[in-house]
């Protein structure tokens, strides 16, 4: 049964248009939102609204509930439309009355986003902890090639000598500046949007504050407008904040494939890390950092996604808010996916110290050369002039 199901039969069209693919999307919900509801049902017991077998056998089955998940032995059905309606009709099936009294004080708007911010919090953290374990090879590489010196390149050309050092820390640097933009994310996604029912607050009492205390959040987000009107516009932060991780691994994936082409050489992707051609023995394809290369741009998307739906909406909740789950799920995905494997790619690339050391040519010093006359008292521009005329 449906949670909003009254006597008229809904089309059959509609009901599997407006359900889409929210009933697989909500598999990795369940748990978090039985979390949600076993603090309300503990709330709805200290206002009053439940004796106290009734939220012990509620808690219990939630409980129960998080275990079938685990173990993959609770399915959400396409007729069940999503995982509230799945728990509420777990409960009612075995408690009864109990079960039908969960959702007193709440909306499946204030509680998807309960669950959904409980989830957002878990993906941030593994994010989190992924780009600090990415830093540590960075920095493990860096103690081993950190002194081979290399040509920089501006506009393609070589401009002036570099360091692998240099290289490697630019992006731990920036990795650092990507963990401050998920702490934003974190901080506005830790308010607790329960009790705020469908957007305009409820008709009876409850104790928001013992909610948000029971799920961990580190505040209450009071106005039950904005907490709708939050929906989208907290999930393009997000995705924001992953777009900048991409961002860095696009940018370590185009300097690895460019730079380990034989032309230049100064890394070498071992054979391990690289796929072949059907058609081409001799072939070591650099697929890996390709497609993490094109899975900036696919978060990117995810990122304009949200926002085009949640644009030109009026305040409070539409359906079309249903559509910013799936992209900010896959973007998690993604950006984990790719994190955990340039972890991996940066462990096993290799310095060519040779090759380095053979792209340092004679121009690539020109800088240094005037300042060598500027240094013995000659103006920088008649120094500049100077040593332009070699090349």
């Amino acid at each position: 049964m449906k949670l909003w199901e009254k006597k008229s039969k809904l089309n059959r069209q509609i009901e599997e248009f407006t359900v889409g693919n929210d009933y697989l999307l909500d598999q990795r919900l369940v748990k978090y939102d039985c979390k949600a509801s076993i603090a309300h049902a503990k709330m709805l017991h200290k206002i009053g609204i439940l004796k106290k077998e009734e939220a012990r056998k509620l808690v219990s089955g939630l409980e129960e509930i998080i275990g079938l998940d685990s173990r993959g032995k609770f399915r959400i059905k396409k007729e069940g439309e999503d995982c509230h309606t799945a728990i509420e009709n777990y409960l009612t099936k075995k408690y009864g009355d109990a079960g039908k009294k969960i959702h007193t004080a709440r909306s499946r708007n204030d509680q998807v986003l309960a669950a959904l911010r409980l989830y957002y919090k878990d993906e941030l953290k593994d994010c989190k902890e992924l780009v600090n374990e990415l830093n540590v090879s960075i920095k493990d590489k860096l103690k081993e090639y950190g002194a081979v010196k290399l040509p920089g390149y501006t506009h393609t050309r070589k401009a002036m000598p570099s360091l692998i050092k240099q290289w490697l820390d630019s992006f731990a640097k920036s990795m650092k500046d990507n963990l401050k933009i998920l702490d934003v994310s974190m901080k506005l996604i830790d308010q607790c949007p329960l009790g705020t029912g469908a957007g305009y607050g409820l008709p009876i009492k409850v104790d928001r504050e013992y909610t948000a205390k029971e799920l961990g959040f580190k505040k209450v987000q009071k106005n039950p407008i904005y907490v709708q009107n939050s929906r989208g516009k907290f999930e393009s932060t997000i995705l924001h904040g992953l777009s900048q991780i991409m961002l860095d691994l696009n940018k370590i994936s185009t300097d690895l494939i460019l730079f380990s082409m034989p032309e230049f050489g100064y890394f070498e992707l071992p054979k391990e890390i690289c796929t072949g051609s059907s058609i081409m023995p001799h072939k070591q394809n650099p697929d890996v950092l390709e497609l993490v290369r094109g899975s900036y741009h696919e978060i990117n998307s995810y990122e304009s996604r949200v926002k085009d739906i949640i644009g030109n909406l009026i305040s409070g909740y539409n359906r079309d808010l249903q559509l910013t789950k799936e992209p900010v799920m896959k973007g998690f995905d993604k950006t984990k996916q790719c994190l955990s494997i340039m972890n991996l790619v940066i462990q096993k690339i290799k310095v060519n110290k040779g090759k380095c050391k053979d792209g340092l040519t004679e121009e690539v010093f020109a800088t240094e050369k005037a300042y060598e006359l500027v240094k013995k008292g000659m103006p920088f521009r008649e120094a500049y002039k100077k040593v332009s005329e070699k090349y």
